[in-house]
């Protein structure tokens, strides 16, 4: 069981990037030919994925050193995984599409470039087989190896200058948010390509701020919401609660845990903000001291009406839930394009093919189709879209309570 969850989960995914790269580098001739995009022309994604890569490199190397091959192959994995899989390809799959060779789809080539080749060359010594096989892949595309195997290739080398810890914390920052607001979508069923209006985030203090503020854009784009508001931790917007975790807090104050939990659960927003931010918090019980910290309870936000709330340590979101009639027009155009780039995908057409579309007319879905033509034909290189009473030969479309015949033919 083991071994087959490394093959999917690592090997896998592994397998997946590079097919993703090779299928777009050879629709662009990419052979890195050209000179380095230098690190200051590049995008603020590319610098952060090659950072990680070079404290990953750094890391890995001591692992070998410290003959501890088990953690090198979970730091490779994690790497490969969350951070280039889940994260630089997912969110840069548009830079690789269609158009000419710019500066910016180069950048991007060559970033990806440069993480699968290291990554071959450092998880050569513990899957000797399948990293000869990219490694030799790769060079003979590129030519930027002579050698024969990985296994004859220089051991890669970090360099402290590429690595950025403001940067890496940063895109922490939007990684975790991301993946709170997407949990709380699943928690009320909502689809990623449902837009939603806005998020809220109480923050801590100015440097989460800056942090998050950095990576706004990002963060919008990835969950699909319209805005992102910060409100001061303490503006009552959410409200905050605190419970004790009596195992801990029990042994700690002893006879004074009674006294204790009522004060914690007492608290105000103002002293809960003061807790988040410290780290910890000062009670006066009847002359005596009585410090918690944040490890000692747990604080939640209550949900408030429309609205969903999650808390992971610092870091607290709010969700707003309403779909108003317009999101869920643009949510049905997304969902549209999804489903034809399927049928694409399933009818064999080459990803340059242009098609043309015809729709059946459906009350439910023909606002969204005239409001979003436009959008929908750009994203899956659609010549024409057009209603109609009756589509011949067309494919069903299932929706939650109702269904559509589309009719996609190359042109």
């Amino acid at each position: 069981d083991g071994v087959e969850e490394v093959r999917r989960k690592f090997f896998g995914t592994l397998y997946n990037t590079y097919s993703f790269f090779a299928l777009y580098a050879n629709v662009d001739e990419f052979e890195y030919k050209e000179a380095d995009v230098p690190m200051t022309e590049r995008s603020e994604i590319d610098r952060w994925i090659l950072s990680v890569l070079n404290t990953l490199v750094k890391n890995v190397d001591a692992c070998y050193n410290e003959y501890e091959p088990t953690k090198a192959g979970r730091l490779i994995s994690e790497f490969v995984n969350d951070n280039l899989s889940n994260w630089y390809v997912r969110l840069n799959r548009k830079r690789f599409w269609g158009g000419g060779m710019t500066q910016d789809k180069l950048s991007a080539f060559q970033t990806l470039y440069t993480c699968l080749e290291t990554v071959a060359k450092l998880m050569a010594p513990i899957a000797p087989f399948y990293a000869d096989m990219l490694y030799t892949d790769l060079v003979t595309a590129t030519g930027r190896d002579n050698v024969v195997s990985v296994h004859l290739a220089k051991f890669p080398e970090y360099k402290e200058e590429m690595i950025d810890k403001g940067l890496e914390a940063r895109m922490r920052m939007a990684q975790d948010i991301t993946s709170m607001v997407l949990a709380l979508r699943r928690k009320v069923n909502i689809k990623v390509r449902q837009p939603l209006q806005c998020i809220m985030i109480p923050v801590v203090d100015e440097e989460q701020r800056a942090h998050i503020e950095a990576v706004k854009a990002l963060v919008m784009n990835e969950v699909n919401v319209k805005e992102i508001k910060f409100v001061d931790g303490a503006a009552g917007v959410l409200v905050k609660k605190v419970k004790c975790d009596f195992k801990k807090l029990g042994p700690k104050f002893g006879k004074q845990m009674k006294a204790v939990a009522a004060a914690v659960a007492e608290m105000s927003q103002n002293a809960i903000a003061e807790l988040e931010k410290n780290g910890s918090y000062t009670f006066n019980l009847d002359g005596a001291e009585a410090v918690i910290e944040t490890a000692d309870v747990e604080i939640f936000s209550e949900d408030i009406p429309g609205w969903l709330v999650a808390n992971e340590g610092r870091l607290t979101v709010a969700l707003e839930v309403t779909v108003t009639e317009e999101l869920r027009r643009e949510g049905i155009a997304r969902e549209l394009v999804n489903r034809i780039q399927n049928i694409r995908k399933s009818s064999g057409f080459e990803i340059t093919d242009k098609i043309k579309i015809t729709l059946s007319k459906n009350p439910q879905t023909d606002d969204a189709v005239n409001e979003y033509n436009n959008y929908i034909r750009n994203q899956v290189l659609g010549t024409s879209l057009i209603l109609a009473n009756n589509v011949e030969n067309g494919t069903e479309l299932n929706f939650d309570d109702f269904s559509l015949y589309v009719s996609v033919v190359k042109e």
